[in-house]
C-alpha cells in the first residue's frame, strides 16, 4: 500500500463548460476528451483541465477586492504576440457568450535548461 499522491488536475467552475474547455483546448494545444452536459475535460501537453458548468455562475471580478480571485491559471509562451493571437483566435473560435476575451497576457520566459 503506498501513500503517495498523484494531482489529476484542476476543476474550474464557469457558465459553460464545453465552450470554456472549447477554448483552452485551442490555446493549449490539447484535446477535449470528454464533454458532457455540466462537465468536460481537456487533455493537454502539460496536463488536465476539467470544468464544470454552474448555473447562475457569477465569475470573480478584479481588481474588486469584496470579490476573491478563485483560480488562476499561468501558461509559459515562447512568443507573446504569436500566443496572444492564437487565444484571441480560440476565444472567437470557442463562441464564448460570456466574458471578454483578456486585454493582457502576463509572459515569462522558462527557465534556461540544462
Amino acid at each position: 500500500m503506498s501513500d503517495a499522491i498523484t494531482l489529476s488536475g484542476a476543476t474550474l467552475d464557469c457558465p459553460n463548460a464545453q465552450q470554456l474547455a472549447d477554448f483552452c483546448a485551442v490555446i493549449t494545444d490539447g484535446t477535449v476528451t470528454f464533454a458532457g452536459d455540466s462537465w468536460a475535460t481537456v487533455d493537454g501537453p502539460g496536463g488536465r483541465i476539467e470544468f464544470q458548468t454552474i448555473p447562475g455562475y457569477q465569475p470573480p471580478r478584479w481588481p474588486d477586492p469584496v470579490s476573491s480571485i478563485q483560480v488562476h491559471l499561468d501558461f509559459y509562451v515562447d512568443e507573446r504576440d504569436a500566443t496572444e493571437a492564437k487565444a484571441r483566435g480560440a476565444f472567437t473560435a470557442s463562441h464564448q457568450t460570456t466574458g471578454t476575451p483578456p486585454d493582457t497576457l502576463e509572459a515569462t520566459q522558462p527557465e534556461p535548461g540544462p
